[in-house]
């Protein structure tokens, strides 16, 4: 038997789309699983192994943000991307801080959907491989045992706060992140709304690990939204 090149659980209410989707996902090797509603979806996630769950945002009932704030108070590191036919700035918002990784503007190619689904795959493996592996992209290396971070083999000298926060980018490399979440993770709950105080160590930050902090290609400005740390290239 082939292995699947992932497990995805597809939640929408249109079902000529999640036949669509399911067919062409699963011609490709993926394992699919399919639900029309958020309640469903909900009931159906504990009982299933899965790598990431593609969510539409607009649906009867408990709609899609609802939906992912539920699977995240469970499944705090499933990959969640957010379907949707909406796109404005304020709705990218409202699902990245529900606690989506990524989103995909419907009309989409399937080229793009299906790029957007296996990193998605691969950050849940990497995350179940080992948690506590150092992180390299580019001439960064991050160690999260022993709290140090090197670039070209030269150790950078962070704040304790600068290293949650550059290991916090790191770890969610590729993804859109907005600025409340990055407080509320690095910080904690209370925080979400002093977004001068995070540009402030986003600049120290840039500052330390930058060749020229003025175009940053490591951490990279969200417009809007927050900020999204450089992909690795595989």
């Amino acid at each position: 038997m082939v292995d699947s090149r992932g497990r995805i659980l597809i939640v929408d209410d249109e079902p000529d789309l999640r036949h669509a989707l399911s067919a062409t996902l699963s011609a490709l090797g993926f394992d699919i699983t399919e639900c029309s509603t958020g309640e469903q979806a909900i009931e159906e996630v504990p009982r299933r192994e899965l790598d990431a769950i593609l969510l539409d945002i607009n649906m009867p009932g408990m709609g899609g943000i609802q939906t992912c704030r539920q699977i995240r108070k469970t499944r705090p590191r499933m990959q969640l991307l957010m379907l949707t036919v909406r796109d404005s700035e304020e709705d990218k918002v409202r699902a990245l801080d529900a606690g989506a990784d990524d989103y995909i503007t419907k009309p989409f190619s399937i080229p793009e959907l299906t790029a957007r689904i296996k990193a998605a795959v691969r950050r849940s493996h990497a995350q179940q491989e080992h948690r506590a592996q150092p992180i390299a992209i580019g001439e960064l290396e991050l160690d999260p045992i022993r709290r140090v971070v090197h670039k070209r083999n030269e150790e950078v000298h962070l704040t304790p706060k600068e290293f949650d926060l550059l290991h916090h980018f790191m770890s969610h490399a590729g993804l859109p992140l907005t600025h409340a979440s990055l407080l509320r993770a690095v910080w904690g709950a209370e925080y979400g709304q002093e977004l001068e105080y995070l540009r402030t160590f986003v600049h120290h930050l840039r500052k330390k690990i930058e060749k020229d902090p003025a175009a940053p290609e490591y951490l990279l400005t969200e417009p809007y939204l927050g900020y999204r740390f450089r992909e690795p290239v595989s």
